[in-house]
């Protein structure tokens, strides 16, 4: 955006900085494709190990936008194109059929070619032909995001050096800027890292994430106890909005209608999930003893201590000591942790504190002047009706996790939305 400047006489030689006056800017809010994960003219990366399905997200996410489908938190998505250039991936055998599993309009989707140049042809190359892609994006007209499958591939100097990402990925950050799309660049983790947060783990230089005001991960949880693991999208840095909540997902192998013989791979959308990336990615496994008795004693006690605590402060308490959200969730579960809702709007807060058990249930008691509990302290005198003390009766407040029972191991989410198919 040009903006009109208020500068200091112009010296008579050499270059001239211009300088914009801050009242000459006018705010502006950030415009979503899909509020909070998809931010239109934005670069952004999706990141995580091989083989958790990083491509087919990218392509379900494209699909929704072709159709004008519901994202995975049931929000309607705006049609729009999209543009997808893949070093990795054909598009007949691979990228075609799991757009078309996806329910995506093929028409509103375009694969960067080859370049022309006259009677010459040469291989796209994102780190040099990104001004023609940018005409080309123009020239279509609706195109709401592109996909760069590796972005590494924009880099033609060194991928590790912080000034040579830079400079590469400007052109991207343009494109995003000239067209309104959303740039999605899909990358790795790189090896080694697990524990820490999802962002440093992005593979090449810092100015990856750095540059992205978003960052999306990817992962799949270990199997356990024969189960398959979890595989959870989560938001692991953003600039412009929250870094923090995520989606289950489930990937599947269909065969296509239209086209007998052609399988291809699809996404289909699970739960919402609450917690940082870091925790969502931790195995549920990793801060618990074979019973979970380590999380589970610590709450125990601090429980039986506080009586009655806030969960903002049971969670506050359980990172201090190195327990992710879920987990402690997960013990809350198993020791039957009683949840109550106290409060009224700003002030609305859940409760948690130990289950009553037999010992502490609030059984009659003689409360007569003669008595156990009476004037005299003898016994046997009922002659007044016994008091009961109040305790409240509040429904079960249910975590993410409760929901459906098989939401929690990414094969089976207890409701699950093809988004590119959810158009009407």
């Amino acid at each position: 955006m040009n903006y009109p400047c208020k500068v200091m006489p112009l010296p008579t030689f050499g270059p001239t900085v211009n300088l914009i006056q801050g009242s000459q800017i006018v705010p502006q809010s950030i415009e979503w494709l899909w509020n909070g994960w998809l931010a239109a003219g934005k670069l952004q990366v999706l990141a995580g190990p091989p083989g958790v399905a990083k491509t087919t997200i990218a392509l379900a996410l494209g699909a929704t936008l072709t159709v004008g489908g519901r994202w995975p938190d049931g929000t309607r998505a705006s049609v729009g194109s999209v543009l997808i250039w893949s070093g990795e991936d054909d598009p007949s055998d691979t990228l075609a059929p799991r757009l078309i599993a996806s329910g995506a309009n093929m028409n509103k989707v375009y694969f960067v070619g080859s370049v022309s140049d006259g009677d010459d042809h040469q291989t796209f190359d994102p780190a040099i032909h990104l001004e023609a892609l940018t005409e080309r994006a123009r020239q279509i007209g609706d195109v709401k995001l592109v996909i760069v499958d590796p972005i590494v591939s924009a880099v033609q100097g060194d991928s590790h050096k912080n000034t040579e990402v830079r400079r590469a990925l400007q052109p991207l950050v343009e494109l995003g800027a000239e067209t309104g799309a959303c740039i999605l660049g899909i990358t790795h983790f790189a090896k080694g890292g697990a524990g820490n947060d999802p962002t440093e783990r992005v593979v090449g230089s810092v100015a990856f994430s750095a540059l992205a005001r978003l960052v999306l991960v990817a992962a799949k949880l270990p199997d356990q106890d024969g189960q398959p693991g979890r595989r959870v999208l989560a938001r692991s840095k953003s600039n412009i909005g929250r870094d923090d909540g995520g989606f289950a997902y489930s990937v599947e192998q269909c065969e296509l209608d239209s086209h007998p013989g052609v399988w291809a791979s699809r996404v289909w959308w699970g739960e919402a999930l609450e917690g940082s990336a870091r925790d969502l990615l931790q195995p549920e496994g990793d801060h618990e003893d074979e019973d979970g008795n380590e999380v589970d004693r610590w709450l125990r006690d601090l429980l039986a201590e506080e009586g009655e605590i806030a969960k903002a402060e049971v969670i506050k308490s359980g990172k201090a000591c190195g327990f992710p959200e879920r987990t402690i969730q997960n013990a809350r579960k198993r020791l039957g942790v009683r949840v109550t809702i106290k409060g009224f709007g700003k002030e609305k807060a859940s409760v948690w504190s130990l289950p009553i058990t037999s010992a502490q249930s609030c059984q009659p008691k003689n409360y007569g002047m003669n008595g156990t509990n009476g004037m005299n302290g003898t016994n046997g005198a009922t002659n007044h009706p016994p008091i009961v003390p109040y305790v409240p009766t509040v429904p079960f407040v249910p975590y993410a996790d409760d929901v459906g029972d098989a939401g929690t191991n990414g094969d089976a989410p207890s409701w699950t939305a093809r988004a590119g198919l959810e158009a009407i």
